[in-house]
């Protein structure tokens, strides 16, 4: 395990809490918490901490404004997941969401207990689970105002073009105003043109798709990262409609249906084919495409984004019964 440096969390300008992480193991969930790259990373640390050698940790890039994109994983099985949180940034709550599995999964390991339904030893034994908890750091941070002034001012600047979007809880993209989940090489130009036909034709808070496909360090880093683990599967977690989507244009996965539903029925969610509009450029979509494998977007909780917090508890439970479920298989 490489211990990895804790990043500078930046100015503290909110009162809130930080959000559940190892120190909450077992205790009650605040009434309200944020989360930013310094939560992610000290999380990160306390796990490593705590479980040493059963847990590999690499950065794998950095962001635009210099925050570590780190990936963390944890089994020894030979079943392969990659799992990833918080491409945009105004649905952050899937990025605690996702730590906490990973410390409830370990923590169930070392006790013999269950997470989502399943014996934690089982999915540690049949599965190699690559987890990416914060792909969008920079938002995130801007988003619940731990990001320094500079990279404020910059989003500020796209912002003033967009009067309609509020600012910044309505931001979504990178902090080059660019949208992480529309820049992969899976009909990027179909996204282009389905972004432009709303009048997203540069930087925005949400759905532009980027001078070209994977021009943003962050999108760059889970692309050469996925190459390189060749997983049997990816999940991408995003806020809001509780729906998952499994299908990308008219590409036929075996097996991807049938998993699909299964994920449905642990979660209670539908399974839904992706809208037209927004069915192109994204990570699941890329992923489907050139692996010929099976990929699934997850919409969780409802409401605005961002979401309340008072919604993680539901998450939390769904995230761990949608992941255990993927690493067994159909």
């Amino acid at each position: 395990m490489r211990i990895l440096k804790q990043s500078d969390p930046g100015p503290e300008n909110s009162s809130r809490q930080s959000a559940p992480s190892s120190r909450f193991h077992g205790s009650p969930l605040p009434d309200e918490f944020s989360w930013s790259s310094g939560d992610n990373e000290e999380s990160l640390q306390l796990i490593a901490g705590r479980f040493g050698d059963r847990v590999d940790a690499e950065i794998i890039g950095h962001s635009v404004c210099g925050a570590p994109l780190t990936a963390l994983s944890v089994g020894t099985g030979p079943r392969r997941l990659l799992v990833t949180a918080a491409h945009h940034a105004n649905e952050w709550i899937t990025a605690p969401a996702l730590m906490v599995f990973i410390e409830d999964l370990l923590f169930a390991g070392d006790s013999g207990g269950s997470v989502g339904g399943v014996p934690a030893r089982d999915i540690l034994s049949r599965s190699r689970i690559t987890f990416v908890p914060l792909v969008n750091p920079d938002g995130v941070d801007l988003v619940n105002g731990t990001l320094p002034s500079a990279g404020v001012a910059q989003a500020s600047a796209i912002a003033e073009n967009w009067p309609d979007i509020p600012f910044p809880s309505g931001w979504k993209a990178n902090i080059r105003g660019v949208d992480l989940n529309l820049q992969y090489p899976a009909l990027w130009e179909t996204a282009r043109e389905n972004k432009s036909a709303l009048g997203v034709t540069g930087p925005a808070p949400q759905n532009y798709v980027g001078p070209k496909p994977l021009s943003e360090p962050e999108s760059r880093a889970l692309f050469d990262l996925t190459l390189r683990e060749d997983p049997d599967l990816v999940l991408a977690f995003h806020t809001q409609g509780e729906t998952i989507y499994w299908r990308f244009f008219d590409r036929d996965i075996p097996g991807s249906r049938e998993l699909g539903e299964r994920l449905s029925h642990e979660s209670g969610y539908s399974l839904e084919d992706t809208p037209y509009v927004s069915g192109f450029a994204g990570y699941k979509d890329w992923f489907i495409d050139a692996f010929r494998r099976p990929g699934y977007t997850v919409e969780f909780g409802r409401g605005s984004n961002p979401l309340p917090p008072g919604q993680f508890g539901r998450i939390r439970e769904t995230c761990a019964k949608i992941i255990a479920a993927a690493a067994l298989g159909i």
